[in-house]
């Protein structure tokens, strides 16, 4: 167990070095077409800033893209105490509680760090849910808050974002860079050509790590999570109704998704293939193979 939660974080370590690298190579690119190496710094700095305002402003959009509500214990004594029992346990400040109006089963964690941590899940989870799968699924995302999980999704949603803009930044430049240019020689084919290509490529790439990342904190949230509650059996009996039971939210985005414990998006051929979260079953398979060692 303690050697996948080890492989788990250095894998993720790995990919979030791989964004740096697509930022700073975005900016390479801008730098060689322009002749002016000045802009890799200017994106650098840009690509900073973003992440800094980013930090301290996601935990809000999160809450407001889902549509929760916070809740306090005489709202729904049954989630507020598992929540403070996890906490409790977990050596944890008490996380904001949140409940959405969603039949939905799903559950999210979000926050930048401990201390201003919020947990959130649906009506439709807390409904089907008996005591020891709900005390699972929270542990789930308690876990998420342990590992500083909710950190780092924060930034990954921020640098696929900023991702995102710059190569669309690259796409204007490249088509009025075009445009006002005067004769063949004020251009520069192959510097153009590195923007497009780069532009193309970045953001896939960027949202292949992002899932990669995702589907990481997943597994290692699964394991943290028995490891915190020390029954192995509530957090698979979860995961199967999850599995059963699951179904599209009535409030879906796609920038949120990562959040949720289970994919809260219409299923389909391209949403499995680019989706943010593991099969289930594979996560089942992960915990029934790890039972011995808890």
């Amino acid at each position: 167990m303690y050697k996948q939660i080890a492989a788990n974080k250095r894998n993720t370590i790995i990919i979030m070095s791989l964004f740096v690298v697509i930022i700073a190579a975005i900016g390479c690119a801008f730098a060689y077409a322009f002749n002016d190496w000045a802009i890799t710094i200017y994106v650098l700095v840009v690509a900073s800033i973003y992440a800094l305002i980013q930090y301290f402003l996601a935990t809000k959009l999160a809450v407001a893209m889902t549509g929760a509500k916070e809740i306090e214990k005489r709202d729904n004594p049954r989630l507020y105490r598992v929540v403070e029992n996890l906490a409790i346990t977990a050596g944890l400040p008490m996380p904001k509680v949140y409940i959405i109006d969603d039949p939905a089963p799903n559950a999210f964690a979000t926050g930048r760090d401990p201390e201003h941590a919020v947990v959130a899940a649906t009506t439709g989870l807390i409904d089907i849910m008996d005591d020891n799968e709900l005390t699972a699924v929270m542990a789930h995302e308690m876990s998420h808050v342990k590992n500083y999980d909710i950190r780092v999704s924060m930034i990954v949603f921020g640098l696929v974002c900023l991702i995102g803009f710059i190569s669309d930044l690259g796409f204007r430049m490249l088509y009025y860079g075009n445009r006002r240019s005067s004769s063949d020689e004020d251009r520069s084919p192959v510097g153009f050509i590195i923007i497009l290509v780069t532009s193309i490529l970045a953001p896939l790439v960027a949202a292949l790590a992002q899932m990669a990342i995702s589907r990481e904190r997943e597994y290692l949230a699964d394991i943290s999570a028995v490891k915190l509650t020390r029954f192995p059996e509530g957090m698979i009996s979860a995961l199967k109704k999850l599995d059963e039971q699951g179904q599209p939210m009535k409030r879906q985005n796609s920038a949120a998704a990562q959040m949720y414990i289970n994919n809260p998006m219409k299923k389909g051929v391209i949403s499995k293939l680019f989706s943010t979260h593991p099969p289930i079953e594979d996560r089942i398979e992960r915990l029934e193979n790890a039972k011995t060692s808890f």
